[in-house]
């Protein structure tokens, strides 16, 4: 029946048994034979726990099953679980899902691993099959793994052998194979090997009275680190495990509370409390590891770990004379919240190497307050009962009866399903489970349909055990749970009770109306007041029952541990579980990927402007989301971190023994701080120290009497301007404090000290310590900045792939069960391999695997999987495109371009963790189609792959990539012109009469009566402009000035007319103006020579003097200005042109006599904003001249968009800009390459 020996000489097996004798019963003897173990299979790979090899182990006994079907009497012969008499393996007769075979394995063994075959020479196999444990042959518990009840692969013919390393090896006695698949060919065959270790353990038995007590060798104990290891196993959701205390308030408790583990720690400055697990009064054992050293703390649940740091300032736990393990410590001190002692057993108890269930024994430890103290385990066995939404049990009753008395124990996380269900002589019997609410409804057709509906209990789908009991007789029905009396709910209706003879649980019947079954546990089920016998129903005895597991409980937490990260909350059915993401900041199925981009940098490349935004620099890393200010300049994108000192924070009465500590809080936390820090290319923090006889640095030889503490928590005796190591003040390095013998103003009593720090890894400012306050009229005043950085590198972090063989290789991918990876890139290539990373078996990669298509595919060991997602425009177009893949227990998710995304659901069971071992390959590995082109900002789980350094040292593969421009150009607004950076780029808007790092926001201004702008178009001076150093806002025109075409665009709003707008002048007659004339309409004005007068247009007959703004756009060609045609005997060139003016004209040579006498008096009073003329922007000039520019201006002039339309800059306050906009803005626009207009539009 089972094989002897594998051809691999590495498998140990720890069982070796032969097949039975042909007619064996369920008790089978067997063959024991003895195995060579090999040298090479001494791996560590096969090590015991306890270091040792494992040795070869033989069974005590074997079982199998003799099942028959519920609808078979119990009369019919034994010969339907009879074993095949084939050679060479098990097979019972009936393959169906109620076979099992069992292996005692006389004492409890850990066991490792498990291999199978098929029968031999035959064509029965198990293709799938689970794995159940016990120590005690009842009370069995299915082998979990990844979150399930796990399923093993099977064979899939006689001969081969099938093993798996069990990846949560398991202490037990017993084992049971269940068949859930087989042969297509044939039935049930089965020959198999168990692999593991010897394993022994010292055991207490708690009786939930008595507590074992360890006193320490002196009375106190000051303890700096502990580790406490402890196993347990108890059918109780509530007790003490340990405890300690000491006088001062210190202690320690680790305590069961409904079903959960809670470590407690505390004292007078401080408490903790973590909690862990859950179902852990399942009678199975559950092993506890804690490890405290000073405040940080490991707490190991069945291998599930927290990492978690004590509250409050302490690190030493002042205990008195002693820890009590079982419950708290008889001292005469009143017992608080009620707590009870551990009931159940532990085994293998350890404080800080003390073998405490060894003392206990040798009677080392005071353990008399047990009545009995035993050194084995006394089981509890309630023989549970687990029912899956196909399943139900059925149990007799007394027919004909008046009276129906009912109870059980159940557990679920599902919040409906039918509990009971019974046909009644005259009527049905319901009890359900609705909303967590257990109901209970009667309905007896003969008394003219009479119904009793009550309902007891709340929340009762939380994954514990809850009792129910239900009483009907005549008139009288009571639903009571949990045993408490304020839940029970009675009801005297009339009603007359006349009971079947069957009750059936947890399933679904024809009689019944529930249309959703069960998912759960039952136990200690009653019915007419007597104890079930749920064996005699498991060996067909009585009653019937169909797909449920008998003495088992199969309860899974699958929010513990909880899969939804940042602080998403789980919640679950049966079946799976939920998370809601909500106010965490993050999203997705598991709330793995952050809803926010990473820096400042990132928005603005989304066209975002100046603002507060919400960054998340690690993304799905452990960093949380937080604000910050980004302000986008033209060329730099700054971050900026508030802090909450007030600026010129006075300080009296420090001395350098007492210094007063300034406490600095930032808007986010250190670690946050630290993450913008690291991938800034430039951080500074501006401090200013206001003196009044309060030295500072005590420079040129003192001990500094203040002192600044940065990130690091390192005290820096240097000031802002000055750098590490010097201890100077700005005026020191250059050489200019006021007393030239000292390195800081404040030294020498005088003013102040100012200046930047720029040391980027001291930063932050977190404290500082000033220390000569105390003289008489003394005093300091301190201001600290807010923290400024400017750059991403991660964000620009680029490497470019000029082979196909080129790729860069970094450490393994860590992504077991959620993993994140996002990415942009850039190709001409029609396919390439992004990133690979192998396993054994399992995989990830993403690749373009067409022009059109990007792939992403990945094996968890249930097979590969691949999603694609499909552009509908080529991606080989030389542009940036972005990538983001997600894996996790829930679903994979594969985007491009934030636009395009397939979703796909990972299986409900199968495996979950990627396991991976090879080094993760960026291009191109192992004779993959190699990636030509650029990758950029390469994030796994919120970690920056910082691909430039990697590429320095890497033949084939560039740092960095060019061509920003081609994905970012649009972004440059109204003319500007994109400039390629090597980190980015940036837009020039030098051309343009905007501003910003778009060149989107407007620049104007506001003229008063009198203000004039004077633009000299003449080309010296233009030439001498442009040949600056500095950037010029101005563009050359062509050396000819003599113009056939003019575009002028501008943007205003005034109150008062007549008025100039725009007046260009030429050195001879020639002029073009725009005016408001009296009445407030807009009149155009040209005079080109060859006419009596000059030409001149009304635009519009409307009064644009309305304080409302107005946008024009006026465009010549020749004679052509659209609908409008300059006199045939008007000339086209514009001759000589000279100067612009804005507002008014103030010139030297020929000016109109009109313009003079009806609109140059007083000028334009308003607002005038975008004004370009060709592509010379004069009123931008004029507002950022510096003096080297051919612009000036006369009167008073301020910047504000007033004249804009939409308003892009906040506007002037109502009490200094009298041309305040209201909330409806008209727009006249005039637009084309000709001269037209538009109707007015609301915006």
């Amino acid at each position: 029946m089972f094989f002897t020996t594998f051809n691999d000489p590495t498998n140990i097996p720890l069982t070796n048994v032969q097949k039975p004798p042909a007619k064996s019963t369920d008790k089978t003897s067997v063959r024991q034979s003895v195995l060579r173990l090999p040298r090479e299979a001494r791996t560590e790979k096969y090590r015991c726990s306890s270091g040792t090899t494992p040795l070869q182990l033989i069974f005590v006994k074997l079982q199998h099953s003799c099942r028959l079907s519920y609808f078979r009497s119990i009369q019919q012969d034994s010969e339907y679980c009879a074993l095949s008499l084939g050679a060479g393996g098990w097979s019972p007769l009936d393959s169906d899902h109620y076979q099992w075979l069992q292996v005692d394995l006389g004492s409890r063994k850990q066991v490792t691993a498990i291999a199978t075959q098929g029968r031999y020479s035959s064509s029965d196999w198990t293709t799938r099959y689970r794995l159940l444990y016990s120590d005690t042959g009842r009370n069995w518990k299915p082998y979990h793994q990844d979150g399930n009840i796990w399923a093993f692969a099977g064979n899939s013919n006689t001969e081969s052998v099938v093993r798996h390393d069990l990846q949560n090896p398991t202490v037990a006695r017993y084992l049971r194979i269940i068949p859930l698949d087989w042969s297509e060919e044939g039935r049930i065959g089965l020959r198999f090997e168990i692999y593991g270790c010897p394993y022994w353990a010292d055991v207490i038995n708690f009786d939930g009275q008595g507590v074992i007590s360890y006193r320490f060798k002196m009375k106190k104990m000051k303890i700096l680190k502990d580790v406490i290891a402890l196993k347990f196993k108890t059918s109780e959701s509530e007790g003490v495990i340990l405890h300690g205390e000491g006088q001062q308030g210190d202690y320690i408790t680790l305590e069961l509370r409904r079903g959960r583990l809670l470590n407690q720690y505390g004292s007078i400055l401080g408490h903790t409390s973590v909690t862990s697990g859950s179902l852990l009064d399942d009678h199975h054992w559950h092993s506890v590891v804690i490890e405290r050293y000073r405040r940080n703390v490991n707490f190991t649940l069945d291998q599930h770990t927290q990492h978690f740091r004590t509250n409050g300032e302490f690190d030493h736990l002042d205990l008195d004379y002693e820890l009590t393990f079982g419950g708290m410590p008889y001292s005469g001190k009143p017992v608080s919240g009620g707590r009870r002692n551990f009931k159940g057993c532990m085994e293998s108890i350890n404080y800080n190497g003390e073998n405490i269930t060894d003392l206990a024994r040798r009677k080392k430890l005071d353990t008399s307050s047990f009545r009995n103290l035993t050194f084995s385990c006394v089981d509890t066995h309630t023989f549970p009962v687990f029912f899956n939404d196909t399943s139900f049990l059925q149990l007799p009753g007394r027919r004909d009866h008046n009276m129906v008395s009912v109870g059980f124990q159940f557990r679920t996380w599902n919040p409906s399903g039918l509990l009971l269900f019974s046909s009644l002589a005259d009527g049905m019997l319901e009890l359900a489970l609705n909303n967590g609410k257990v109901t209970a409804h009667i309905n007896v057709t003969q008394q003219k349909n009479m119904h009793v509906d009550i309902s007891s209990g709340s929340g009762l789908n939380d994954g514990e055990w809850h009792d129910v009991r239900f009483l009907a007789k005549e008139n009288f029905a009571m639903l009571t749970t949990d045993g408490d009396e304020a839940s029970a709910v009675r009801t005297t209706s009339p009603v007359q009770i006349t009971t079947g003879s069957t009750y059936h649980f947890g399933g679904k019947t024809r009689a019944s109306p529930i249309q959703r079954s069960f998912q759960g546990c039952m136990q200690l089920i009653q019915v007419d007041d007597q104890l079930a016998d749920l064996t005699a129903v498991e060996q067909g005895r009585m009653g019937a029952f169909e797909n449920v597991s008998l003495d088992m409980c199969a309860i899974i937490d699958r929010c513990m541990p909880n899969h939804c990260e940042h602080g998403g909350r789980c919640s679950q059915t049966w079946d799976g579980f939920t998370c809601t993401c909500d106010g965490t900041g993050y999203t997705g199925a598991t709330c793995h990927t952050s809803v926010y981009e990473q820096s400042c940098e990132a928005y603005k490349h989304l066209g975002r402007s100046s603002d507060s935004y919400w960054i998340d620099p690690d993304g799905s890393g452990p960093l949380g989301p937080f604000k910050v200010i980004c302000n986008m300049t033209e060329d730099k994108v700054w971050t900026t971190v508030v802090n909450n000192l007030p600026a010129q924070t006075a300080v009296t009465g420090s001395s350098r023994e007492r210094r007063t500590v300034l406490q600095l809080n930032y808007s986010a936390s250190m670690e946050q701080v630290t993450a913008i820090t690291n991938s800034a290319e430039h951080c500074e923090q501006h401090v200013a120290y206001a003196c009044r006889m309060s030295r500072l640095l005590n420079t040129p030889d003192g001990t500094p009497y203040t002192w600044w503490v940065g990130r690091g928590n390192e005290k820096h005796f240097y000031w802002g301007g000055s750098v590490p190591g010097i201890q100077k003040c700005a005026c020191g390095i250059e050489r200019n404090c006021t007393d030239s013998k000292y390195y800081c103003n404040c030294d020498a009593d005088q003013k102040d000290d100012s200046g930047l720090l720029v040391y980027k890894d001291h930063l932050p400012v977190s404290q500082v310590a000033v220390g000569d306050t105390n003289r008489p009229g003394s005093e300091a005043k301190l201001t600290v900045g807010p923290f400024r950085c400017y750059g991403d590198r991660s964000y620009w972090n680029a490497a470019s792939f000029n082979t196909p063989s080129s790729y860069l290789h970094f450490s393994t991918f860590q992504g077991e069960t959620s993993a994140d990876i996002s990415f942009y890139f850039k190709t001409s290539a029609p396919y390439g391999v992004f990133l690979e990373n192998l396993g054994n078996t399992d995989f990830i990669r993403l690749e373009l695997k067409s022009p059109t298509v990007v792939s992403f595919s990945f094996d968890v060991g249930n097979g590969p999987v691949e999603l694609n997602v499909h552009s509908p425009i080529p991606l080989n177009d030389d542009q940036w495109h972005r990538v983001s893949a997600e894996r996790n227990t829930k679903e994979a998710i594969l985007q491009l371009d934030q636009k395009y995304k397939e979703v796909r659901p990972a299986p409900t069971q199968g495996h979950t963790r990627l396991e991976l071992y090879s080094q993760l390959y960026v291009g191109s590995a192992g004779g993959q189609r190699g990636f030509l082109g650029c990758i950029r900002s390469l994030k796994m789980n919120g970690v920056t792959l910082d691909l430039e350094e990697r590429a320095l040292v890497t033949p084939g593969v560039k740092p960095g990539c060019s061509g920003h421009c081609t994905s970012f150009g649009m972004y440059c607004r109204n003319g500007g012109k994109c400039v390629e950076k090597y980190n980015g780029y940036s837009c020039d808007c030098s051309t343009t009469a905007y501003d910003g790092p778009f060149c989107s926001k407007d620049v104007g201004g506001f003229f008063e009566a009198g203000t004039l702008v004077k633009y000299n178009l003449v080309p010296e001076v233009v030439a001498a402009a442009s040949s600056l150093d500095e950037k010029s806002v101005i563009h050359n025109l062509p050396v000819e000035t003599n113009l056939t075409r003019e575009d002028l665009t501008f943007s205003f709003s005034t109150s008062t007319s007549p008025s100039l707008l725009v007046y260009v002048s030429t050195k001879t007659q020639d002029y073009m103006a725009v005016v408001l004339r009296h009445n407030g309409t807009l009149q155009l004005r040209y005079n080109l020579g060859g006419l009596r007068e000059p030409f001149s247009v009304d635009i519009d007959q409307r009064n644009l003097a309305n304080g409302q703004p107005h946008t024009v756009n006026i465009s010549r060609v020749e004679r052509d200005i659209e609908v409008y045609t300059l006199p045939e005997a008007s000339d086209t060139q514009f001759t000589l042109v000279k100067s612009l003016f804005l507002g008014k004209v103030f010139e030297t040579g020929y000016i109109d006599p009109v313009i003079i006498e009806k609109y140059n008096t007083p000028g334009f009073v308003g607002c005038l904003s975008r004004v370009q003329f060709n592509s010379i922007a004069p009123l931008k000039a004029a507002l950022r001249s510096r003096g080297s520019v051919p612009v000036s201006h006369q009167g008073k002039l301020v910047e504000s968009n007033c004249g804009a339309s939409p308003l892009t800059i906040p506007p002037m306050s109502a009490a200094t800009d009298p041309w305040h906009l209201d909330a409806v803005h008209w727009c006249i626009k005039l637009n084309h390459y000709m001269f037209t207009y538009l109707t007015n539009i609301i915006y």
